[in-house]
């Protein structure tokens, strides 16, 4: 939590922050074609660089990399659909490509939560991403089709539709539509383990009458029938209706005193404060994103080593080691995305690889700059980790204190996303 001159004031005047300008791309992904909508241009840095460069990650032998210079289409806020949204919350943008309707919603869904697209037909996107658990597993780190455990904890998707940087430890794929065809096709993790079984899931789709009416409804205008780009379409459509805005803390922020308490009042005071400076990194419309003094983002998410372990040399368990693995340069060892500071009430356990269990033990880690860990494989003092973020210092909180900031945080966790019948299996 670095330490960023932030008004409170200014803060709650602009409640969550603007949305980013939005730019447009277009790219190619394992031979499926999709409009992008991300929030800002990137400019060409040593990440951009080696990420088009990278070939480590791949599906069916195809890179995922390398979207960031390609071609663009139109992308635009979908006036025409009913996200029921507070007054002054924008919805997200969504490819001119794709355009939000009911029905591709529903056919979306229903893709969601079944679990014919995994190979073993024993996980869904809904069973890493519960509805109950604010979408993700409460698993340390996520388990795949084969039961094999991967390096990081399950990304949680509630707002995961104003986000164009998807993942822990890489900003691309940069759309949704790209993105679920790296669960579903890829082999590094394996997740869903459909790579090479497209054409069997279209076949076994388009024999269900259920699906045979989504489709047809949802692609009015597209020939008979059921394609990868519109499996893909449609989920992404779902998910974008995964939105929360309406925690107890954004309805104080948007003037009800009543909303939170006043543990929860304090918490927010310490959260914006110069002293404390969460804001620096934990800003906009998800809490995930870096702010400036006053409180405005000034980029769509961060990266960020904050000290969770040091091992020889600064290093992080060979499971998850960060940038580094895309980038190969030694400073990004250890550096995550920042992650959205919604829902923690249902969304634990917490940090990139799930190794924290409580709020009180986060608040802990940062309050002390760093974790120490005294036992075990890991021993080793994050707080004099060589690759540390520089904001991610010492800071004097008192018990008091840290149980404001857990109040506060708590009150960021929307009991409607995680009840929600429009975001519930269609087949229970």
């Amino acid at each position: 939590m670095p330490r960023a001159p932030i008004s409170l004031e200014s803060r709650r005047q602009a409640h969550l922050g603007p949305l980013l300008p939005l730019s447009t791309r277009r790219s190619q992904y394992a031979g499926y074609s999709f409009g992008l909508a991300p929030r800002q241009e990137r400019p060409q840095t040593h990440l951009t660089t080696r990420l088009q460069a990278d070939r480590r990650s791949s599906v069916r032998g195809v890179v995922l990399v390398g979207l960031l210079a390609l071609g663009g289409c139109e992308s635009s806020i979908d006036a025409g659909f009913d996200w029921g949204l507070p007054a002054g919350v924008e919805p997200p943008a969504v490819p001119a490509d794709n355009p939000q309707t009911p029905e591709k919603v529903e056919l979306g869904r229903h893709l969601f939560y079944d679990l014919r697209l995994s190979k073993n037909l024993n996980r869904a996107c809904g069973t890493c991403h519960e509805q109950a658990k604010a979408f993700t597993d409460g698993f340390h780190r996520a388990v795949g089709t084969a039961n094999d455990l991967h390096g990081h904890n399950t990304v949680a998707l509630a707002n995961v539709g104003y986000r164009s940087q998807l993942g822990w430890r890489s900003p691309m794929p940069d759309s949704l539509e790209q993105q679920l065809l790296v669960p579903l096709l890829g082999d590094d993790p394996i997740e869903m383990g459909m790579g090479g079984s497209e054409a069997q899931l279209l076949e076994l789709l388009a024999d269900d009458p259920r699906y045979v009416e989504l489709f047809a409804a949802a692609f009015p205008d597209a020939p008979a029938g059921v394609s990868m780009v519109q499996l893909a379409q449609a989920i992404a459509a779902f998910e974008r209706t995964i939105i929360s805005v309406d925690a107890p803390l954004d309805r104080y922020l948007r003037g009800d005193e009543d909303a939170i308490t006043p543990a929860a009042k304090r918490g927010w005071a310490l959260f914006g404060s110069r002293e404390v400076g969460c804001l620096g990194c934990h800003g906009g419309l998800d809490y995930a994103s870096p702010t400036d003094a006053q409180g405005q983002p000034i980029a769509e998410a961060g990266y960020a080593n904050i000290g969770l372990y040091n091992l020889e040399a600064g290093a992080y368990p060979d499971s998850a080691q960060g940038l580094i693995e895309v980038t190969g340069v030694a400073s990004d060892m250890g550096r995550f995305r920042v992650p959205s500071l919604r829902n923690l009430a249902y969304t634990g356990p917490y940090m990139h690889d799930g190794s924290v269990i409580s709020l009180a033990g986060v608040v802990d880690i940062f309050a002390a700059g760093g974790r120490v860990i005294t036992s075990g494989p890991y021993v080793g003092d994050g707080r004099a980790n060589p690759h540390k973020s520089p904001g991610i210092q010492p800071i004097d909180l008192n018990p008091e204190q840290r149980a404001d900031l857990v109040e506060m945080l708590l009150a960021l966790s929307d009991a409607g996303l995680v009840t929600d019948p429009g975001l519930a299996s269609p087949f229970d």
